[in-house]
């Protein structure tokens, strides 16, 4: 069994269903359908990353995570089937148990889950219908096992553990899962987005343009982007989106992405021996500090950043260097002040007035 060793002892481990026939989506791969750049099944897999130990029931395919990989007996026996299957691979006494087609599911909702079996059999979530989602759902592996060997022996009682095939040999596939979770007791904990699921197209391109919404975007950017490089750090967005604007304000704008770049791999370096956040609110602190030096001494200009010495003077006749050049408007180092970003100031590649104009 291949554990989640990074994240040391877990609460619990994680069966992802990923084998369905997708016939709704026209027997395309849907696990591999991608919504904002990620796989659905990536998408799922980030989702339960505390987990100890992730079993995906389907055929082996490159994952963005490392898995153990389950198929049900017979291929495509359903999802009793496919529980089955997975849950002889896992070892906690909470099994989180999920679809592969869940584009919103988040860390925070499985860890939810996890937190509301208490004491009943298991905690699922239900949509905004409240309906039931058992594939978006916590449960006691002891509970689950119970009712699988149940239903397994035709509803007769417990039936023990059996060979890996004892699905097909016992009866399981084809089965609904309405018969195993109508046996347990289950906490509902209704949570909306986090149950949709991506079953025909339309379903897809719904979640695609809500990724890509104003209020969304950018944290679907980051997670996808962390997700590719193989990143788990917690980013402070405001702190480098600000420090992104010091840099573009007080230096050029090109320095902004630089700057940013810099600080991370800076972090990184301090990451290795265990910097992490703090190793990117550090560097961040001190490339704005340094930004704002870089801005003081602009808006200077040749100015003196003390007060200049007793008995200096300005050349005879000559107009302070400060000066700005006759028909413009008083830069910062005359005294006017700077723009605020986001005001009516012109913007900097605009052409200048033509010979004669107000």
């Amino acid at each position: 069994m291949t554990a989640n060793s990074a994240r040391g002892a877990a609460a619990f481990d994680a069966v992802v269903l990923a084998g369905g026939r997708a016939a709704r989506l026209g027997g395309a791969d849907k696990p591999g359908v991608r919504v904002g750049g990620r796989a659905l099944l990536d998408r799922v897999l980030a989702a339960c990353a505390d987990a100890g130990t992730t079993v995906v029931v389907a055929a082996p395919r490159p994952t963005s995570r490392p898995v153990v990989w389950a198929r049900e007996h017979p291929a495509g026996g359903g999802p009793l089937a496919a529980l089955d299957a997975g849950l002889r691979r896992t070892g906690a006494d909470l099994v989180v148990v999920l679809s592969a087609d869940l584009p919103f599911l988040r860390e925070e909702t499985v860890r939810r889950l996890v937190g509301a079996v208490g004491t009943a059999d298991g905690a699922l979530l239900t949509d905004p219908e409240g309906r039931d989602q058992p594939l978006v759902a916590a449960y006691r592996r002891a509970a689950l096992r119970r009712e699988l060997d149940r239903l397994a022996a035709g509803g007769e009682g417990p039936a023990g553990g059996g060979s890996e095939s004892a699905a097909e040999d016992r009866g399981l596939a084809g089965l609904p899962l309405r018969l195993l979770t109508g046996a347990l007791e289950l906490v509902r904990v209704p949570e909306a987005l986090a149950a949709f699921d991506c079953d025909t197209w339309d379903d897809i391109a719904a979640a695609r343009a809500r990724i890509r919404e104003h209020g969304h975007v950018l944290d679907e950017w980051i997670s996808a982007v962390k997700d590719e490089l193989g990143i788990d750090l917690d980013v402070d967005t405001g702190t480098l989106l600000d420090l992104a604007r010091d840099a573009a304000h007080g230096v050029a704008r090109p320095a902004a992405p630089l700057t940013t770049f810099l600080v991370g791999y800076a972090a990184g370096r301090v990451g290795t021996a265990g910097g992490g956040p703090q190793a990117v609110a550090e560097a961040a602190r001190k490339a704005a500090a340094l930004a704002a030096r870089w801005e003081q001494e602009t808006a200077a200009g040749g100015a003196p950043s003390t007060a200049a010495a007793p008995g200096s003077e300005a050349p005879s006749g000559g107009a302070p260097s400060a000066a700005a050049p006759s028909g413009e408007a008083p830069s910062a180092k005359g005294g006017g002040a700077r723009p605020a970003p986001g005001s009516a100031a012109a913007p900097e590649d605009s052409s200048p007035s033509a010979p004669g104009t107000p």
